[in-house]
């Protein structure tokens, strides 16, 4: 399950997403975000459904990756998935004592899942598609009007991107934890789970000192190389908005816009 977290990798290539300004892949990530929560009816449940493959197809990111993204989230989108099954209004269809299971449950449970899903796939190919460097940048330019609150943008996007960047770290560094307690004779795969809670103990400790240990060689490393936060630094690529960015925008507002128009004259389900 470890291995299956790819949450801050970032795969290399040449993909028309791949090539677009990092910048504008942020703002239509946010955009798409807001699509799908405004999803109200079945017809726009679809076209989410049919623009997030469609994305997929464009990033050349297999979809193998793409459900190694979901996976982790597999109990999350259960048990909200549930939560709304027992929830829904009309006649019941499934009588369980004081619950009751109807076609609107059904109906706003597969609606939630396939929600949840599609935001973990639209969220994923961001940091799949995005080097950390360019998402520094890009976070940086697009926070740059905080500075005139004396708010210091370049050091909160420098961390958002640190942090991104060593998910995949920390994880490979916990599988390597867990096969040498293992080889040990820690027993970490059965008994319940207050008995995996604590077996988990001896994983955490050395996972929280080697963690601080790379933080600081990190800042170190940061230090010897004259490191002095944004003011005055400039820039190896300099980021540049291209016809196929603001094509992409022109797409997204219009997908936005015909998801508006399907929600007021569809019937809603949520």
């Amino acid at each position: 399950m470890i291995s299956d977290i790819t949450i801050g990798q970032y795969f290399p290539g040449k993909s028309v997403i791949h090539k677009m300004d990092a910048r504008m892949k942020i703002v239509l990530m946010f955009i798409l975000i807001v699509s799908i929560f405004i999803c109200k009816n079945l017809i726009s449940l679809a076209a989410i459904i049919i623009c997030s493959v469609l994305l997929v197809l464009l990033s050349k990111i297999p979809f193998k990756t793409i459900f190694k993204s979901i996976k982790p989230l597999a109990v999350i989108i259960i048990i909200t998935s549930l939560l709304n099954l027992f929830y829904g209004k009309g006649e019941a269809l499934v009588q369980l004592g004081r619950f009751k299971i109807t076609a609107n449950g059904i109906e706003t449970a597969v609606f939630m899942a396939v929600r949840i899903i599609t935001l973990v796939v639209i969220s994923s190919l961001l940091t799949y598609t995005t080097s950390p460097t360019e998402l520094t940048d890009a976070l940086e330019r697009l926070l740059k009007p905080l500075k005139l609150i004396k708010i210091d943008v370049h050091s909160i996007a420098m961390i958002m991107t640190i942090a991104l960047r060593f998910i995949p770290t920390l994880i490979e560094e916990i599988e390597k934890i867990m096969a040498a307690q293992k080889s040990r004779g820690a027993d970490m795969d059965s008994g319940g789970l207050i008995n995996r809670a604590k077996a988990l103990i001896p994983v955490l400790i050395p996972l929280f000192v080697s963690s601080f240990r790379r933080a600081g060689e990190l800042a170190y490393a940061m230090e010897c190389r004259c490191y002095r936060g944004g003011e005055g630094r400039t820039k190896m690529k300099v980021m540049k908005l291209s016809a196929r960015d603001f094509a992409a925008l022109a797409f997204v507002l219009l997908f936005m816009a015909g998801i508006i128009l399907i929600n007021h004259f569809v019937p809603k389900i949520i």
